[in-house]
């Protein structure tokens, strides 16, 4: 198989970092700027021919269902209102060769738990994993520029970026060496690490390229960091048996998952929208003068 056909959203997280935010609405339904995290990884991974996503979910997350969803009532009211250009929105959030897959865990047990829910939608192709709450801003796209890697290498990959070392304990760090054809092939990789035994600062950042060999190994994972069964682990394992390899992805990246880090992309998202960013550029100078 050397499309890349289905993503996978995990999106049954508690989001307590965003209490009381996220108490009854999903952290990826919080807005940067006009739109929800999850349609941003959305757009992402349909911008790259992706047609079938696959949302992981949990209780109180029906909302990111309802999202994609149809809304006949909206759509009536924006037509009979004569709105067009607010309906064609609604209308077009991703094409319509784009399937929405709805899955249940129903325990958090961990990414890699959540990624192995997959599995029977996912069957025996290569697939990406985003994390909605790393927000990436590039124009192509990180899910089209691994897809690209993996046309050419027929293996999984990670996208990485270098992370001060004194922050390793917040990620999966990978240690590297350089493959025949100057690509990074991951040698080790450990989840979260103190900073004196990171066997680098290279970091996995919130996108996954993945063969479907993935899943064998998950269900061969115990449950490690922090009690859950984690996608690091069963990445670790696979190294045993094919090349992964370790991709500096181009594009800036905000932790939405971190209070701060929404803060900055929403400041960042704002300055960058076409019919806002000007005016919102003149209230900043005015703030800071």
């Amino acid at each position: 198989m050397t499309k890349i056909r289905k993503a996978v959203f995990p999106v049954a997280g508690l989001g307590t970092r965003f209490l009381p935010a996220t108490k009854a609405s999903p952290k990826e339904m919080l807005p940067v700027v006009d739109k929800p995290l999850i349609q941003y990884a959305a757009e992402e991974a349909a911008s790259a021919d992706v047609d079938q996503l696959i949302f992981i979910t949990g209780r109180s997350k029906r909302s990111i269902e309802d999202h994609f969803d149809k809304a006949y009532e909206l759509e009536m009211e924006l037509e009979g209102a004569g709105k067009q250009e607010l309906l064609q929105l609604v209308r077009s959030m991703l094409p319509s060769n784009v399937n929405c897959i709805y899955l249940r865990q129903a325990e958090a047990l961990g990414l890699g738990h959540a990624v192995l829910c997959a599995k029977p939608v996912v069957g025996n192709e290569p697939f990406v994993v985003l994390l909605a709450d790393d927000l990436i801003r590039d124009d192509q796209g990180v899910v089209a520029q691994m897809a690209q890697v993996y046309e050419r290498h027929r293996c999984s990959v990670l996208s990485v970026m270098e992370v001060p070392r004194d922050e390793t304990d917040k990620y999966g760090i990978v240690e590297t060496h350089t493959g025949p054809d100057g690509e990074l092939r991951i040698a080790s990789i450990v989840e979260k690490p103190a900073p004196g035994q990171a066997p680098s600062n290279l970091a996995v950042v919130g996108r996954y390229l993945l063969t479907p060999r993935i899943f064998e190994k998950l269900e061969q994972t115990s449950a490690g960091a922090g009690g859950e069964i984690q996608l690091t682990d069963a990445i670790a394992a696979l190294l045993a048996d094919e090349p992964v390899i370790a991709y500096p992805f181009r594009g800036k990246r905000s932790d939405c998952g971190s209070k701060l880090g929404y803060l900055q992309a929403m400041v960042e998202y704002g300055l960058a929208h076409s019919d806002l960013g000007a005016d919102f550029a003149d209230y900043l100078r005015r703030l800071v003068l």
